[in-house]
């Protein structure tokens, strides 16, 4: 039986975050594994949201979905302007 004048201590562990990057190497690996055009299946998901684009080999489709697809754009964006003007 427990004490009722304790009190009970609740940890949450949160789930593990994934970097942006980190998430579409590994889709793009997983992708490339499986046969697929990476860039295709990345934008036909990105486009209409439809996690059926991408591989669940290797667990791909669930990882994808941990990150926005607005935070998937930004990261390209970003990366494109970088290597082409130099910028951020």
């Amino acid at each position: 039986m427990q004490d009722i004048n304790n009190t009970q201590f609740f940890k949450f562990q949160r789930e593990q975050q994934f970097d942006v990057k980190e998430v579409l190497d590994r889709v793009y690996e997983a992708l490339s594994e499986k046969g697929y055009d990476p860039v295709n299946q990345i934008v036909g998901y990105v486009m209409s949201g439809d996690p059926t684009y991408i591989t669940s080999h290797k667990d791909a489709r669930s990882l994808i979905m941990r990150v926005e697809r607005d935070e998937i754009i930004e990261c390209i964006l970003e990366f494109y302007i970088k290597e082409n003007y130099g910028g951020k």
